[in-house]
């Protein structure tokens, strides 16, 4: 049996708000089981909801996850 490849765990949220602590939860699992296990965390942001996603909510997020060190 050959080895796994190391995971890729992602977090991507719809920039429709802030960060909640919801999201943080999620970021930061996915996060320590990437770290874990030698594998690559990726934000992605959401491009699903454009209605309701805004430029200033993108940078909220990504200031978000620059200040959890994520």
């Amino acid at each position: 049996m050959s080895p796994s490849p190391p995971p890729r765990t992602r977090f991507a949220p719809s920039p429709t708000g802030y960060l909640h602590i919801g999201g943080v939860r999620t970021a930061l699992f996915s996060w320590l089981y990437a770290r874990r296990h030698g594998g690559v965390f990726v934000l992605r942001i959401e491009d699903t909801d454009r209605e309701r996603s805004t430029e200033a909510s993108v940078n909220v997020i990504l200031e978000g996850m620059r200040w959890l060190g994520l």
